[in-house]
């Protein structure tokens, strides 16, 4: 329902997800012309139907790093214009309940480890 209702509204996406997951529901998200980055690397190959990409002349790309310049150029924008992800903050005394539950496929968005707990 929340996907019907955002369709077509995002120029950009960036997909972090490296779980498998219905890329062709986060493309129908992007405007004409927008493009969705993966960074993220699913365990299968992506399956991507055509006319999500051709219909809406949408992009589809991909990413395995960053350097330091540009992860601070996104972290300045981000702040800038509020953007926030969605995360679970972690203890570093829970990091291995974390691993856990990674394996079993039971973690909604990405761990962060509050560093602070060392």
């Amino acid at each position: 329902a929340q996907f019907n209702k955002a369709r077509k509204s995002f120029d950009f996406i960036l997909n972090t997800i490296s779980a498998q997951h219905d890329y062709n529901a986060y493309l129908n998200l992007l405007k004409t012309n927008g493009t969705m980055v993966l960074v993220g690397v699913p365990p299968q190959p992506v399956p991507v139907h055509a006319f999500s990409l051709i219909g809406g002349r949408r992009s589809l790309a991909g990413s395995l790093i960053g350097g330091i310049k540009e992860t601070q150029e996104m972290l300045d924008y981000c702040a800038e214009k509020n953007i926030v992800s969605d995360v679970e903050v972690i203890a570093m005394k829970d990091i291995n309940t974390a691993y856990e539950r990674m394996l079993k496929g039971d973690v909604r968005y990405r761990f962060v480890i509050d560093m602070a707990t060392l």
